[in-house]
């Protein structure tokens, strides 16, 4: 029995043992195992796959403002305006008074609108008859309208340069050539004339915000407001709020899509293409622009008391004279016929 006790206990104390010896091993493996092996180099990877993964973050941050900042540089970017080339400005400042006689109305309906009633006559800055202006950089109908008023406003003064530019490339008839009136452009005034006041008003550029709205350039008055509420309405025009809005010293207005003729006439053309069309009669350029230039200066024409002779008394402006006062008169007989009509049946009413 005693043998049996002695052999377990030295079994006991051999597994003690062979234990201790394991543990043993197993320390010193670990404290021989080289440094770059332990677990240190793990947190080392760790932490190199979150350095690298914050360098990509980074770069794509980055990368996003270099490209908002891009696109919002090519927005806001506008092109000055070029200063029209002599070949342009006398095309357009010196049309032939022959050719002018020969296109006559251009086959273009009347863009004018006499006024109703017997408003004061709109006089401007110097005490003349006022030829207002508004529109803006951006509105295609601004931008054709602005060729036949340059070739109008010639006959009666001298523009002193003119500025190209574009309507809107995103609006319809995108791009279409034209002039611009904004008053910055001018070192010195932009019109003088001894018989008319030339007031002009570009309510904003050509190229817009990345809003979608367009850069303010000139705000109307308290009294260019008052204006427009009077007559950009019905019966003036069909589309209320419409522009160009062109008022001619308050004996007639022309508004919006009905100032003379579509700038898609102008579409794929430059200014030097359209200012040399102006010399062909047979052109539908020159047949719209000069047509409503025409118009205008028998507008014109009638603000100034006929001056200058020179221009006033050509046969073609006499015989648009006439159709404006037919025009007028035939606008205030249905105007008459309709107030009797109403004061009839108030009276029907009252009876």
């Amino acid at each position: 029995m005693a043998n049996k006790q002695q052999s377990a206990a030295q079994r006991r104390d051999k597994q003690r043992q062979q234990r201790s010896q394991r543990l043993q091993g197993a320390q010193n493996r670990v404290q021989s195992t080289p440094v770059a092996s332990r677990r240190k180099p793990t947190a080392r990877k760790r932490g190199w796959n979150q350095s690298y993964m914050i360098g990509i973050v980074l770069f794509l941050l980055t990368a996003i403002v270099v490209a908002f900042v891009v696109i919002s540089h090519m927005q806001s970017t506008v092109t000055p305006p070029a200063q029209a080339n002599s070949q342009v400005f006398k095309a357009v400042t010196q049309v032939d008074p022959n050719i002018l006689s020969v296109v006559g109305t251009g086959k273009l309906q009347n863009p004018l609108k006499s006024v109703q009633g017997s408003p004061p006559v709109l006089n401007g800055p110097t005490g003349k008859p006022e030829f207002l202006y508004i529109g803006a950089e951006y509105c295609p109908f601004c931008a054709a309208q602005r060729w036949a008023m340059v070739v109008a406003l010639s006959r009666f003064g001298t523009f002193s340069q003119l500025y190209q530019t574009t309507s809107s490339s995103t609006d319809s008839y995108p791009s279409t050539p034209t002039f611009t009136f904004d008053p910055k452009l001018y070192k010195a005034p932009i019109y003088t004339s001894q018989y008319i006041d030339f007031v002009s008003v570009e309510e904003t550029g050509n190229v817009q915000n990345s809003d979608g709205t367009y850069p303010p350039l000139q705000t109307p008055t308290a009294d260019q407001l008052k204006l427009l509420s009077t007559y950009d309405v019905s019966p003036y025009t069909d589309s209320p709020g419409s522009i160009p809005f062109i008022d001619i010293a308050n004996k007639y207005v022309a508004i919006g899509l009905a100032t003379g003729f579509s700038p898609q006439d102008l579409a794929g053309m430059q200014w030097t293409a359209i200012a040399n069309s102006l010399a062909d009669t047979s052109s539908t350029v020159s047949q719209h622009i000069l047509g409503s230039a025409n118009y205008l200066t028998a507008g014109i024409c009638f603000a100034t008391g006929q001056q200058p002779g020179s221009v006033c008394s050509t046969d073609v402006i006499q015989n648009i004279e006439k159709t404006l006062t037919k025009a007028a008169h035939s606008a205030n007989g249905t105007q008459i016929a309709l107030n009797a009509t109403l004061e009839a049946d108030l009276r029907k009413s009252l009876w």
